[in-house]
């Protein structure tokens, strides 16, 4: 079996959601501040900075914006917690937003980094010019036993010590590959597989996401609405935005605004990269 990577002891889940902790994530920062608010892209669920770093780095170079990439609280080099919330999620990015001095920014999330943007866009508006959710939208999403397969088999994976990486993530993926039958995302989940004191390990917290498996694919109930300018960007032939969604759209979000990008699926920015890039671009303020 694969060992869990070491970590700091983080305090215990909390017993009340008003009492959860922020954690301090790991970060990046593109290009020098400028006259707009910087552009914050959070990461999807089994995703890391890097899992965004080509988008970033286009929208650095032709929006002048600085960009911030950070790694969510069980994910990357951002620490692990056995708690895995979106509560949770948005106050670790309200805290990195106050360490770093940023009155206020624009969000773009994909998938459960979007759930994690729009719940920091209505519990605190005024850190949010304006949102950014990549083919996801706040309401549930049906696939907790797929996700549940993946990390079974995950856990399931078991390398020798003193494989060369290329070895040991060959291995790791045929382990996977009869549960995770797609290649493209095998390669995603591989992403995580890193090396410490040579044995091969997941970097992601398998355990509390696992655990809060539910939390990751609901959406926490909010009354009052984001009055921001909202751009809710899908994929033409991904399921993850529906026209049943838009009531609830509309109700939480009244300035948002749904675009699909034909041929796309759910990674939108990896399938048509230009015409991600161009339709984020379009929905910027101008300088």
């Amino acid at each position: 079996m694969l060992r869990r990577l070491p970590r700091r002891p983080l305090p215990p889940p909390p017993a009340a959601r008003s009492a959860v902790t922020a954690v301090p994530l790991s970060h990046a920062a593109l290009g020098p501040a400028g006259p707009r608010p910087p552009l914050v892209l959070l990461h999807g669920l089994f995703g890391s900075r890097g899992s965004l770093q080509t988008v970033a780095n286009a929208l650095a170079r032709r929006s002048g914006s600085q960009v911030l990439t950070l790694d969510a609280r069980n994910h990357g080099g951002s620490p692990h917690s056995p708690v895995m919330t979106y509560e949770a999620m948005s106050l670790d990015v309200q805290q990195l937003l106050a360490r770093l001095g940023v009155p206020k920014c624009i969000l773009l999330g994909h998938s459960m980094g979007g759930k994690t943007a729009m719940a920091l866009a209505l519990q605190r508006p005024d850190l949010v010019e304006r949102l950014i959710s990549v083919d996801i939208s706040p309401v549930s999403t049906t696939l907790v036993s797929e996700f549940s397969a993946y990390i079974s088999a995950m856990k399931s994976v078991n390398i020798p010590a003193g494989l060369s990486r290329s070895a040991a993530r060959q291995l790791a993926d045929s382990q996977l590959s009869p549960v995770v039958q797609h290649p493209q995302l095998r390669q995603f989940l591989l992403t995580n597989l890193v090396e410490v004191e040579g044995h091969y390990v997941w970097r992601v917290n398998l355990e509390a996401i696992s655990h809060h498996l539910e939390d990751i694919m609901s959406f926490p109930v909010f009354h009052k609405p984001y009055p921001g300018p909202t751009l809710f960007l899908g994929g033409s032939n991904s399921p993850y935005i529906s026209s049943k969604d838009y009531p609830e759209i509309q109700r939480l979000f009244p300035k948002a605004d749904i675009q699909f990008i034909e041929g796309a699926g759910h990674i939108v920015h990896q399938d048509k990269f230009e015409d991600f890039i161009t339709a984020v671009l379009n929905f910027l303020p101008p300088p």
